[in-house]
């Protein structure tokens, strides 16, 4: 790797680490903690790639962005922050950034990523963006890989001329990443509107759709349980549809290709559809993100409102350890009825069991165990709390492979954490071979670093 790279973080220990990988690597740094001192550099016409931290002491790393590309269009700008929001990852697609990546990252990935910029240029920045309160009170929120890969899909495909197919269950906030697709993307001075099968329906409701929508984006609610009338009508709508129609995105619950296969959905129709698959994971499996999202929640309760809670940390525990059936949504209605009948400031333990109307009150330390439980215990008592969950139903099918991807993530995790990444030492330690650590490492999405993660 050869070149001159100009670091910007107020995180002395990133500025550090950084600058010691980029000198091991090649390259010639210069760092500073102060957006000032980037931008004098940049004028200057130094540096042949930028990375730089959003949150700065002196200014915002984002809203430099088409500053530093009037100043050197071909400059390319890594961004880092520790916001791990999807209006962050949008904003540094829209300003052209040519990498984002949330805190923490992994270090040999950001090389990588520097050595690719190194040999490309960045294209001319687009037109602005929204204003930022655009976004501000959508629940986007989280560091988890997951979320992250989702963010970036989302960043990539918003102006691309390709319908959507939004999947994930009840809550998991589908109908919020079709919004910031459209606010997003060049429709947004367009109109956004949502329909269900029964507005397709009668004489005129397909040409009254489409009138309304006109240019901008047209999504269709849980398009899997439209019936057949539904889905023939949708089809003859796409296919009426002009050069100025709408974006089409449509969301659904269930697997459209499962149903395709059985006879309950159209080929045709599924093809048309799925140009681009967007799969937005329940909160169960993204579980660091929760205090992130508890977090936001109260903290707009405290801007809407004017009411200052927070949890104590036998609450927050809990909240953790909660297996959130209802998803997002479900986390967001228990906050916003606590934010007014907490009776303190710092919401209890035993307010977030009221409020859930849990089974059974549990001692949970800040592990989110039962102090002394075994661990046969504790999953036999999250699994029967999982299913009383549903209230006498059974819950969704694929219970057995849910619960082992649960346990066998963090198991994998921890033992890599704990051997310093080192991937045969972890396979020694947790029994297993080296090839089948390494297949679930890859299958599991899990990121692995022989360095510290930087915080």
């Amino acid at each position: 790797m050869d070149g001159t790279v100009l670091v910007a973080d107020d995180d002395r220990t990133i500025r550090t680490v950084l600058t010691q990988a980029l000198t091991r690597a090649g390259c010639k740094v210069h760092s500073t903690s102060s957006l000032m001192t980037l931008l004098r550099w940049v004028e200057e016409g130094k540096g042949d790639l930028v990375i730089s931290d959003v949150i700065m002491p002196d200014g915002n790393g984002l809203e430099a962005l088409p500053q530093i590309a009037k100043l050197r269009p071909g400059l390319p700008v890594i961004v880092i922050s520790a916001q791990n929001t999807i209006m962050t990852a949008i904003q540094a697609a829209e300003a052209e950034a040519f990498d984002y990546l949330p805190k923490p990252f992994d270090l040999p990935d950001l090389m990588k990523r520097s050595a690719k910029a190194l040999d490309r240029k960045r294209l001319a920045p687009k037109p602005s963006l929204p204003p930022r309160e655009a976004m501000e009170d959508l629940p986007l929120v989280g560091r988890t890989p997951a979320m992250q890969a989702l963010y970036r899909l989302v960043a990539r495909v918003m102006n691309a001329d390709l319908p959507v197919l939004i999947l994930g269950e009840s809550g998991t906030g589908k109908s919020l990443i079709a919004r910031a697709v459209h606010d997003f993307s060049d429709r947004r001075s367009q109109p956004f509107v949502t329909a269900q099968a029964s507005d397709l329906g009668g004489v005129d409701g397909i040409a009254t759709l489409l009138s309304r929508s006109k240019g901008g984006s047209l999504v269709l609610e849980e398009v899997a349980d439209f019936d057949e009338d539904a889905q023939a009508r949708l089809v003859r709508m796409l296919d009426v549809m002009g050069d100025h129609a709408p974006r089409i995105m449509t969301t659904s619950q269930t697997d459209l290709s499962a149903r395709m296969e059985s006879g309950k959905f159209r080929s045709d129709l599924f093809y048309r559809l799925g140009g681009v698959t967007l799969a937005v994971p329940p909160l169960r499996e993204r579980v660091e993100d929760i205090p992130l999202l508890a977090e936001h929640f109260l903290a707009r309760g405290e801007r809407d409102l004017g009411v200052q809670r927070r949890l104590s940390p036998d609450a927050a525990a809990l909240v953790r350890a909660y297996p959130w059936p209802g998803n997002v949504r479900q986390l967001e209605t228990l906050l916003k009825r606590l934010l007014v009948t907490a009776s303190e400031p710092e919401i209890s333990k035993s307010e977030i069991e009221a409020a859930l109307g849990a089974v059974q009150p549990v001692q949970i330390t800040r592990a989110g165990t039962v102090e002394g439980e075994k661990l046969s215990a504790s999953v036999a008592r999250h699994l029967q709390r999982y299913f009383d969950l549903h209230g006498g139903q059974l819950p969704p099918a694929g219970v057995y492979d849910r619960i082992l991807h649960e346990i066998e993530v963090p198991m994998i995790e921890i033992a890599l954490d704990a051997t310093g990444g080192n991937q045969a030492k972890c396979a020694d330690l947790l029994g297993i071979n080296r090839n089948t650590l390494r297949k679930k490492i890859t299958e599991l999405d899990i990121r692995v670093t022989r360095r510290r993660k930087l915080m």
